[in-house]
């Protein structure tokens, strides 16, 4: 039986983390969940070196055991990895996290940075992110979900990695209530376009402060994608590594000389 840690950056109550845990052990995986004890949503790649982290256990809300970690996402793996659970795991899930998360917006994601974290362990990591709509039906289609993104799962666990470290698997379903998905493409990342903004306000004190707000993120579509895939009705499966190194710039480059 395989061993999979969960974890996620919406908090270990949140229902997306309920849905995929509940379906990786409806499919037969040994199953310990260890996530934030809060909200990390846009946390990014964080490693807590300057205070102490304290895991307690919780019971979700429907009955499954799991442990609430004080750190963020990233935290949760590493610290689990590292044997604070007194367990081992074969690989790593984090999510379902309620929107998704695409080209640029792995680097701020700890639901994505949570599956990075694995992977400097050895260890496959998968980060799985639906486009919710937040109706009535949300719930049962959010389960649906879980089990087409445990099924797609099942199916990477057998690709062996030829990097240093383990894969990193960015996993997304778009909104779909009915789970009619028009199938699963191997994508690329592509561009996403912010529409962020300031807002300037008074905080409790009288100081003044200021928010992050806009609109939700909208993308290109090329060819390949995850933007096209997912605005065609696809899952998006889109391999990731941490190398970030610009190859074509650095092939450009194997000729100029720098004079100091």
């Amino acid at each position: 039986m395989k061993r999979t840690l969960v974890t996620n950056d919406d908090g270990v109550f949140a229902p997306g983390l309920e849905a995929i845990a509940t379906a990786l052990q409806d499919a037969g995986y040994e199953v310990t969940v260890c996530a934030p004890d809060k909200n990390w949503s846009a946390c990014g790649h964080v490693k807590t070196l300057t205070r102490p982290m304290h895991i307690k256990p919780v019971d979700l809300v429907d009955g499954m055991r799991a442990f609430a970690c004080d750190g963020a996402p990233s935290d949760c793996v590493s610290l689990a990895l590292m044997g604070a659970l007194d367990a081992e795991f074969d690989f790593v899930v984090s999510g379902i996290n309620p929107h998704n998360n695409i080209g640029m917006d792995v680097t701020y994601s700890g639901t994505v940075t949570a599956a990075m974290e694995a992977a400097l362990a050895g260890l496959p990591g998968y980060a799985v992110s639906y486009e919710s709509r937040q109706t009535d039906d949300d719930r049962l289609a959010l389960h649906a979900a879980a089990e087409l993104a445990v099924k797609v799962i099942g199916q990477l666990l057998g690709f062996k990695s030829e990097n240093s470290h383990g894969h990193i698997w960015n996993i997304n379903l778009p909104f779909k209530p009915q789970a009619d998905f028009a199938g699963v493409r191997f994508t690329h990342g592509g561009v996403r376009i912010y529409a962020d903004r300031v807002q300037k306000d008074i905080d409790e004190q009288g100081e003044t402060c200021y928010w992050i707000t806009g609109e939700m993120p909208t993308g290109c579509a090329e060819a390949g994608n995850e933007y096209e895939a997912l605005m065609q009705g696809y899952i998006s499966v889109c391999p990731l590594r941490m190398d970030m190194t610009d190859t074509k710039c650095l092939e450009r480059l194997r000729d100029t000389q720098i004079n100091f």
